[in-house]
């Protein structure tokens, strides 16, 4: 049986796969996990249909479009792997060097006429003396030698060498890597961004003095009755919920010549990885609870880090909130993610003096920033609609009290 690049959705064509889970010519249960692959929007998991030994074809570090054969199963071999009986059995004997028709998997096979090498005198590890990928760097050492004969060991620089050095024009070394799919993606994106809206930003600062007090005051309740940390996102989510309902072009986009209204409250919360940043969506994000939010934001960040958001956890959003704060940006420009046309910049809280009925006072505060598609949204109602997330974010029992 053949393993292909699986279909994933509509939008993406290929995918990077990226690791190998088993080795080629090992055997595996039904169900068992195969390989990973990133595309530029979800990572997915290949799992064995059938029980049998695996054929690897494709080495990782490969991009291939959908559909693309990356190696084979063998049916029935892989039921051996169980235990049968209390008695081991006998330990197999050593590899032997193959005839000139021993077999050779697909993927050693390519790799072998790339560093030109015949496989036919190359001692195999795999069953039957399968020459695998990982027989033809030793065996590349060795060639010149009889299998049989001892020769003393080489230096570890001989077994694996170095690639050749990059340097930059002027001669100092550099390091040149491929983007992933989902840094490629983000590019994209990005660009698509600045040149297809007409964003402009608009900022302001809020006094959170009120909701941490909020928190403090409430915080053992809440995580005892929830199981889980009344945290700041949940009321930020809220106030940009109340505000959109206020100001409906916000949460709206452009089709053409037409704006689509959206009367549902899709929220993408961004979350930055080691490989990016994605932007999981709280779907009816009006109807759930301070609780349900943040345990839906905990669940969706940590699915990014383990690479396991599906491609229906990415799509859709209808407005997006980013938090540069948690990595002590104190004021930043946030960039629209299409087609939506509008997102929310959260920062860094800081101890700052302020000014409170004619005396100076120390305030924790935090900068907002709202970037908008001016095509569609107003400059007055840009304004409007930041000054009403400050002002719910300044005075939290209004959300509370759904005033």
């Amino acid at each position: 049986m053949e393993i292909r690049i699986p279909a994933v959705g509509e939008s993406i064509h290929e995918a990077l796969l990226a690791a190998w889970r088993v080795a080629d010519g090992a055997a595996v249960r039904e169900g068992e996990v195969l390989c990973d692959l990133e595309t530029d929007k979800v990572n997915v998991e290949v799992t064995a249909e059938l029980s049998g030994t695996v054929q690897i074809a494709v080495p990782a570090g490969q991009t291939l479009p959908v559909g693309a054969v990356i190696g084979a199963i063998v049916p029935g071999a892989g039921l051996a792997a169980a235990p049968a009986a209390a008695t081991p059995p006998a330990p197999p004997p050593p590899p032997a060097l193959p005839a000139g028709g021993a077999p050779v998997n697909p993927g050693a096979a390519k790799l072998a006429r790339e560093r030109g090498l015949d496989p036919a005198v190359i001692a195999g590890s795999g069953r039957s003396g399968r020459v695998t990928v990982a027989d033809l760097p030793p065996a590349a050492q060795q060639s010149a030698e009889p299998a049989s004969q001892e020769v003393a060991p080489l230096a570890p620089a001989a077994a694996m060498p170095e690639p050749p050095g990059q340097e930059a024009p002027d001669g100092r070394p550099v390091t040149r890597e491929p983007m992933s799919p989902l840094r490629q993606r983000i590019a994209a994106r990005l660009l698509a961004a600045r040149q297809q809206t007409a964003m402009l930003t608009t900022f302001n600062e809020a006094d959170l003095g009120t909701l941490k007090t909020l928190r403090a005051r409430h915080q053992e309740h809440f995580t005892s009755r929830h199981g889980i940390k009344l945290g700041l996102m949940s009321f930020f989510v809220k106030a940009c919920v109340e505000a959109l309902k206020q100001y409906p072009a916000v949460n709206a986009r452009i089709d053409g010549t037409d704006i689509v209204y959206h009367h549902f409250y899709d929220i993408g919360i961004a979350v930055g990885t080691d490989r990016g940043l994605v932007v999981p969506v709280l779907r009816n994000a009006d109807r759930l609870t301070f609780a349900e939010i943040e345990q839906q934001i905990a669940e969706l960040a940590q699915k990014a880090n383990e690479r396991k958001l599906t491609l229906a956890e990415l799509e859709g959003g209808t407005f997006t909130i980013s938090n540069g704060g948690i990595y002590g940006s104190l004021l930043s420009t946030p960039i629209l993610n299409p087609p939506q046309t509008g997102v929310l910049g959260m920062h860094a809280i800081q101890e700052r003096p302020v000014a409170r009925g004619g005396q100076v006072v120390i305030r924790p505060m935090m900068y907002l920033a709202l970037s908008y598609d001016h095509r569609l949204i107003d400059g007055r109602e840009a304004v409007n609609f930041l000054k009403l997330v400050k002002q719910y974010l300044e005075d939290p029992e209004e959300l509370l009290l759904e005033l």
